[in-house]
């Protein structure tokens, strides 16, 4: 019997980064359960290139990584979602698109690597940090029961994850 394999859109405003390392995470963690996306109500148009070389240094997925509009998936030929999490980090003062429809949402949201100014240093360093916290969170979906809990359920236990930081210097 064929395992159902659910759609995950993860949304940002440039998806440069958070999304883009999120899309890749749960590539990894949930390959075979899921088809992963990522999109930005104002997107950059392309992925931020430490982003791209952290995922790359770490053997994550990047094939087919690419900075993209939210509109591309409330086009009719688009994959029905299951579900939509922002990855926003102040969502009050972010423009993050609210999605239509009925697929399970959350907000998870993580500061915006890409906006740091500093060092070298310090910009990698706040990438690490966002791949730490989104990883942490996507494990924890991934490893979700999802066929066996009913909606409410899962949708508790989406907004818990939300609120998922690792430990320091764990992740």
């Amino acid at each position: 019997m064929k395992q159902q394999v659910f759609n995950v859109l993860f949304l940002c405003t440039g998806n440069s980064a958070r999304s883009i390392i999120a899309e890749s995470l749960l590539r990894h963690w949930g390959e075979g359960k899921f088809s992963v996306y990522s999109a930005g109500s104002a997107p950059k148009g392309e992925v931020h290139p430490i982003a791209l070389e952290l995922l790359q240094h770490l053997k994550l997925p990047t094939a087919g990584l690419r900075s993209k509009s939210w509109d591309e998936f409330a086009a009719p030929q688009a994959p029905h979602l299951d579900f939509v999490f922002t990855v926003c980090g102040n969502a009050a003062s972010e423009v993050c698109p609210v999605w239509p429809g009925q697929p399970m949402t959350a907000h998870w949201g993580v500061e915006d690597p890409a906006a740091v100014v500093g060092t070298e240093a310090q910009k990698w360093s706040a990438f690490r940090e966002a791949l730490r916290i989104l990883e942490n969170r996507i494990r924890i979906f991934s490893s979700l029961p999802l066929r066996s809990l009913d909606r409410l359920k899962i949708e508790r236990q989406l907004q818990v994850i939300g609120t998922t930081m690792p430990e320091p210097g764990v992740g």
